[in-house]
Formats: structure tokens, sequence, C-alpha cells
């Protein structure tokens, strides 16, 4: 019996927008993602819960963040099955919902699994990802080998954020086998009410630059409120984003950003000329030692000029014995340290030094020995698009940036902003020449001569 021979028999009339038709059919991958007002959701929602009355299925709502079972589908779930008239099928729990047949729906986050933890869902038969834009790389490459059941499926409904977003990339730039990919948008939407249309149309109006991605579905080139934008955006025009070949004849100074379950964070540079700089490599990564970033960064070939550390670099540390300014010097390191500033110093510097900033486009491979770890300046310059302030709700005013997985490697670009000047090359140290005593060889036009 089919979906809608079920919905039938339990006189349930399942109406889809056109688009989204293919819901009912097997699939591995069920990818929608579009702008605002364009039914996703809903749809998803009325299919799974038509689904669930044909076949006794087990069904995951997930997200990457969820604090609450307030801030599932949980709530669109039952509201849903009362437009639909399928309170007598479904039991509304507190934490699942239940079907008479079996079917039920659960609830959780991403973000905090391990690839033990998500073991429990292995038997699922569909996982429902929405918001799927904020799902990181490690959730996906957890979750979906865990969804494997016979014919098993994942679907993914999201308003695109990030063009460099992992879903975005992994779902609609490269889809996988299996996978039906839609664009959904308002106009797609049959449903599409008044109230929604006039809060498009004052959009459009009001705020232009966010519109396309808030209502057509279309990717943002930087994160909305980045403390960067326009610097971002000026060096992509001028195409100063792009081919930055090493040059074997000016040594690569290392500037770092240093920890440990934070990311440690190194921006690559080199001074081809006292006016431009040029990251040909960013490297990026939790849980490695100093010598294990030493020995990974050596297998580039590059010729090494000066380490710079962040002014804490040199603090005791108890648990080592030592500090990071020691150990990378005993490692063989020309450690130098930049002076204590703050946030805003280091953001006023990141400023002046775009201008004169040439970044590698080059995205690299991991090493063997270190598969996580980011390696290549795209990294660095989702970070830098990707750098923001937080918005108290008290005031609605930006206050300090955030600290989150983009801040390392931003906070190691103002850093090489502050020390930029003193960047130097071996040619660049040489002194003056010495100069002879100047001797006038003729006498008899004295000291004029």
């Amino acid at each position: 019996m089919s979906a809608a021979g079920a919905a039938l028999e339990l006189d349930v009339h399942l109406e889809l927008p056109d688009k989204l038709e293919f819901l009912t059919g097997m699939h591995r991958y069920k990818v929608v993602y579009g702008g605002r007002g364009a039914s996703k959701s809903w749809s998803f929602a009325d299919a799974l819960l038509v689904l669930g009355t044909h076949d006794a299925l087990r069904i995951l709502c997930a997200r990457e963040i969820q604090e609450s079972i307030k801030k599932s589908v949980h709530r669109l779930l039952s509201d849903r099955i009362q437009a639909l008239g399928l309170g007598a099928f479904y039991q509304v729990l507190e934490t699942e919902i239940r079907g008479i047949n079996g079917t039920m729906f659960a609830f959780s986050g991403l973000g905090l699994h391990t690839a033990e933890s998500i073991k429990s869902f292995e038997g699922f038969d569909i996982v429902w990802v929405e918001e799927a834009q904020t799902v990181k790389k490690r959730s996906w490459d957890i979750l979906i080998p865990t969804i494997r059941a016979n014919g098993s499926e994942i679907w993914i409904s999201f308003n695109p954020d990030m063009d460099t977003d992992d879903t975005w990339e992994r779902f609609v730039v490269n889809p996988p086998p299996g996978a039906v990919v839609v664009k959904m948008n308002y106009s797609d939407n049959p449903w599409f009410p008044p109230v929604l249309e006039a809060e498009r149309q004052h959009c459009q109006k009001t705020a232009p630059q966010d519109y396309d991605n808030i209502w057509e579905g279309k990717c943002r080139s930087i994160v909305a409120g980045a403390i960067y934008a326009s610097e971002v955006l000026a060096m992509i025009e001028e195409q100063r984003y792009g081919h930055v070949p090493y040059d074997p004849r000016y040594p690569v100074h290392c500037v770092w950003d240093l920890g440990w379950n934070d990311a440690m964070s190194l921006i690559m540079v080199q001074k081809p000329m006292p006016t431009v700089a040029n990251i040909v490599n960013y490297m990026e990564g939790s849980f490695l030692t100093y010598a294990q970033w030493i020995a990974i960064r050596g297998q580039l070939g590059y010729v090494w000029g000066d380490d710079w550390l962040p002014f804490d670099a040199a603090q005791h540390n108890p648990i080592s014995g030592t500090n990071a300014r020691k150990t990378l010097t005993d490692l063989g390191c020309k450690v130098k340290q930049i002076a204590k500033t703050n946030d805003e110093a280091r953001i006023r510097a990141g400023r002046m030094m775009f201008p004169r900033i040439f970044i590698s486009s080059v995205q690299r491979k991991a090493p063997p020995e270190a598969p996580l770890i980011f390696h290549g300046g795209p990294r660095l310059m989702d970070c830098l698009k990707r750098y923001k302030r937080s918005i108290p709700i008290s005031t609605g005013e930006p206050a300090s940036p955030v600290h989150d997985q983009y801040s390392h490697g931003a906070d190691a670009f103002g850093g090489l902003a502050e020390i930029i000047e003193q960047i130097r090359n071996k040619a660049d140290r040489a002194p003056a020449p010495t100069l002879p005593p100047y001797e006038n060889s003729i006498p008899s036009m004295g000291c004029l001569g």
C-alpha cells in the first residue's frame, strides 16, 4: 500500500507543493533548501507524519544544537498532527511522539554526540535534519554512516547561509549518489500567505543586501555582521584572494594563535616587498603538540623565518613545566613575541593591513598523521568572513568579538597585522654599507669640493 493509500484509509489528505512530491518516494537523501516562506518544514512534517501511519518507522528529528525540546520540531509536528486530523493516531509525549502502529519520532542535537553515543540511532529508518546549514562537518561525518539500515533515508531542510558551509558544499555543490536536491522558494509555495508577502516586499525595499539570502535562498559570501565585511569584499573584488604561490627567494614567517582544546592557528606569510604581504598557507587544528606542528609544517619544504607568538607565550604552564616560547625555541624556531594589546587594537590593525594582503586560495590536503586539521588559505578566509561581534539581547548593540571556531584564525590575522612592519627578510636586515671617509682629491677646491 502506498503512502497515499494509507492517508486515504485514515481519511488524511496529504497536499504537497509540486516540487516536493518526491518526498513520498524512496531516496537515500532528500535535500530541500531555499528562502523563507517556502513551506519546507511544514511539507517535511506532513510527509513524515503520513508515512508514519503506513509503516512503523523510527524517525529521528535532529539539528546541530538542541538546548531543549522546545528548540526542536516537536511543536511543529504536534501542530501538524492536529491540522491533519491524526490526533487519534499519534500520542504526543513530552520528549517523543508515538503512533499506534509503533512509529516513533525522537529528537536530538548532533553537536554533543560522539561516534559512540550516536550509535543508539543505528536502527532508525529516517533522520530529518532541520536548519541543516548550521550542522558541522564533524556531525555529518558521524551521523551519515550511523543511519545505515536497509532503505534508510536522510532528509535535509535548510535556509542557506554561507557558501563555505559544509552542508552546502556536501549536498548542493557535490551531492552524494542517491540524492534528490530541490531549491524551494516562496514563489514555489502555492499557499504563501499575504502576511509574509508584505514582509518580503518590506525586506526588498529596506534591506536589499539581505533580501537574496533571506527570501531567494542564495548563499552569503560573508556572514551577516562580519567585522571585516567590506575589507574581505574588497579583497575578493581586487583579486587579492587567489593564486599566491610560495616564493623560495623569501623566508616564510609564521604567526601563531595558541590553543589545545581551542584550535591552534598558524598563518604563514612572506614579504616580497615592504608594502606587500603574501599569506601562502594556513593551518588550524586541536590536540597537537608543538613538536607535531613543527613536523607537519616541515613537510611543506619552506625556508622558515621567524615564529611570532602571542604575548602570553612565555607564561609558565604548571602541567608541562615549561612554556610555548621555550618549547618552540628548543625545537629550533627563531621565536619572537607580539606585544600585549586587545581585540580592538588587533581589529584596527587588521583593517589597516588588509589593502596590502594577498591570500592563497589553494585548498591543501591534511597530512595523514593529522587528518582533522584545516590546511590552506580558504579556511583563513572563512574565518575572516565569519568573524563577528556578539549582540547582547539586553542592549541590541554590537559588543566584543564572538569567541568561536572562527575567532582563532581572525586572532592570528590580527596578531600578524600588529607586527607586519617588524617582519624582515635577511636582505632587509643587512646593515647599510660602510663608506670610506671622504677625501677631496683636488685640495684647491677646499671643503666645498
